[in-house]
């Protein structure tokens, strides 16, 4: 029940962080390998132009839940709708799987 919660806290964390209106750090949600991958794979999922980069500071929440949205097939337009929680959690669970793999690269 807990790790629920944890989750739960996680991806509400997120939503709020997406549009950049909390000031909060990914050092307080993510660990540091957990950054190092994520930024990793923000360099894949950013677009060629602009208007498909990463808009937000490196080390902020909103980083993050840019990157988790990309991976989850938000197009990164800010035209469209934004990530709703459960499209969130998916996209939570795909940046894991993920994880999984740059953890199993590192270690080896």
């Amino acid at each position: 029940m807990v790790l629920a919660l944890i989750g739960a806290v996680k991806v509400l964390q997120l939503v709020r962080a997406r549009d950049h209106t909390t000031q909060q750090s990914m050092q307080g949600v993510f660990s540091e390998s957990e950054q190092q991958c994520m930024y990793l794979i923000n360099k894949r999922v950013e677009g060629k132009t602009e208007k498909l980069h990463n808009p937000y500071p490196r080390n902020s929440l909103a980083f993050a839940a840019w990157v988790i949205g990309r991976l989850g097939g938000w197009s990164g337009y800010k035209s469209q709708r934004p990530q709703r929680p459960i499209d969130m959690l998916n996209s939570l669970k795909i940046f894991y799987q993920r994880m999984q793999g740059y953890n199993m690269i590192m270690n080896s």
